[in-house]
């Protein structure tokens, strides 16, 4: 079997790990299509030296641009990518725009598209990712869904016939970083002068909350007021909406930090008291590792992890405060997301039916 994987943002490069690693291991031959969506290195090139992926075998390099020119230029590129190859799936991973131009581009030349993390929704159509997946769900040929509440959205939308509970391969991977991790201390502890259970990790990027210079003031004046020192993994598009909207981090509990490598994220959200994120990934990846986590958007597509009092939803001042502060979560053994072992069942479905 011939597998092509087409990936562009952060979210994805994990998600390809174990992936790859369940290829090779059933010989199956894989080709990587990096669409150059994420361009900065620290949310692209790192994550394949530190999660050991092969390198990309062709990097279409679009960059940044609006949700149309982005969707546009990898549509248009990956046609001849998928005409040359010719492989037996085309595997899309998530709800970027790198995963809708690749579906699209793959049906046309009538190529059968799988799409792992199929079947996830916010119920909000403000959101382009939510258009993402529910186009890439009603035109692939297979749903590769991580969870059953997944799986229900499909069944309801008529696509039940081509779904499969696979479990979550960020599971996969996160186990696997994490029993590396153990007994290190996380890189932040020391770069940014905190102690290991006295601060919170935050990363906040979504348009939602920082295009908008009201709504990212009211977060930043949150953050700076939080009891202790906030961890703040400056994305580049905070950076640059700070600016231009003319908001100041400094003087409170916020300290900025570069984006961290995946090890050394997954290492100080364990050393944390909390995560504080607006990122799909990152709250299910608190869960995971039984941290609290607070949500800041109006909805979650991992809605296990409210259900079960690890993550909270908070939009104003007040909410995020009273949020990150709360009494630590009820213990639990649940596993909504699987056993780690979602990746080789992938694989197994993918050859199975090739």
């Amino acid at each position: 079997m011939k597998l092509l994987s087409v990936v562009g943002a952060r979210p994805q490069f994990v998600k390809l790990a174990p992936i790859a690693h369940a290829a090779a291991a059933a010989g199956v031959e894989h080709v990587i299509v990096h669409t150059g969506q994420h361009y900065d290195p620290m949310l692209s090139d790192v994550f394949f030296s530190d999660l050991s992926i092969p390198a990309p075998d062709v990097h279409l390099g679009v960059g940044s641009g609006s949700h149309g020119q982005q969707t546009g230029s990898i549509l248009a590129a990956m046609d001849d990518v998928l005409a040359d190859a010719r492989p037996d799936w085309v595997l899309v991973y998530g709800d970027t725009n790198s995963t809708l131009a690749a579906a699209l581009s793959a049906v046309k030349l009538h190529l059968p598209v799988a799409h792992l993390e199929a079947g996830l929704r916010s119920f909000n159509r403000a959101m382009p990712e939510e258009h993402n997946r529910v186009l890439t769900d009603h035109a692939a040929d297979l749903l590769l869904a991580p969870t059953d509440v997944a799986a229900a959205h499909l069944r309801s939308e008529g696509l039940g016939g081509r779904t499969v509970v696979v479990g979550d391969v960020m599971t996969d991977v996160l186990g696997t970083v994490r029993e590396s991790l153990t007994g290190e201390p996380a890189t932040v502890l020391a770069s940014a002068g905190v102690s290991a259970g006295d601060f919170y990790v935050a990363t906040i990027h979504r348009a939602e909350n920082t295009d908008d210079p009201a709504r990212l003031a009211e977060i930043a004046a949150s953050l700076k007021a939080l009891d202790r020192p906030v961890v703040l993994l400056a994305h580049p598009r905070l950076v640059a909406r700070s600016a231009a909207a003319g908001i100041d981090w400094s003087g409170g509990a916020v300290v900025l930090h570069p984006p961290l490598a995946y090890p050394d994220l997954i290492a100080a959200a364990m050393a944390s008291a909390g995560v504080v994120t607006d990122s799909g990934g990152l709250q299910k990846e608190a869960f995971l590792l039984r941290v609290p986590c607070t949500t800041v958007r109006t909805e979650t597509e991992w809605v296990e992890t409210v259900e079960l009092g690890w993550n909270v939803l908070a939009t104003s001042a007040a909410q995020i405060l009273a949020g990150v502060q709360r009494r630590a979560p009820e213990p639990t053994d649940a596993a909504p997301y699987g056993d780690g072992h979602a990746a080789d069942r992938v694989i197994q479905e993918l050859l199975r039916r090739a």
